[in-house]
């Protein structure tokens, strides 16, 4: 994962973001879970800074759709009390997605700033674009 492939990432995600009117922090993060690139556009909620950042984190570390991981950790789930764990950066609601070449995770993309279906929307467009 190279700043190029992370700017291309962002990019779609703006694109998306625009579309559905959900300004959102976008970050993404290589196969390490470490900060390639992040953006907060106009308007977006500062609260959900590092949510994004988290998200992304979050996903490549579990290789999973941070939303895929919500039902899991509920009590009584086989994750129950996952998000207690990684000093707190471990979230568990919609908006991280892996991102994937050749069947191998190469990084994950992290979008908090709308509501769940929002998030999910823009994270998935900005991992289409990779």
């Amino acid at each position: 994962m190279d700043l190029a492939d992370a700017r291309r990432i962002i990019d779609a995600g703006i694109g998306e973001a625009d579309r559905i009117q959900s300004p959102s922090n976008i970050a993404v993060v290589d196969a390490g879970g470490s900060l390639v690139a992040h953006v907060r556009m106009d308007g977006a909620q500062l609260g959900s800074i590092e949510h994004s950042i988290d998200k992304a984190h979050t996903s490549v570390l579990f290789r999973s759709a941070t939303g895929d991981l919500a039902q899991d950790s509920e009590p009584g789930g086989q994750f129950w009390g996952m998000a207690l764990s990684g000093l707190g950066r471990v979230l568990v609601f919609a908006g991280g997605v892996p991102l994937v070449v050749d069947g191998e995770v190469v990084g994950a993309v992290g979008v908090s700033g709308g509501s769940r279906e929002q998030d999910g929307a823009v994270a998935e467009a900005a991992a289409a674009a990779l």
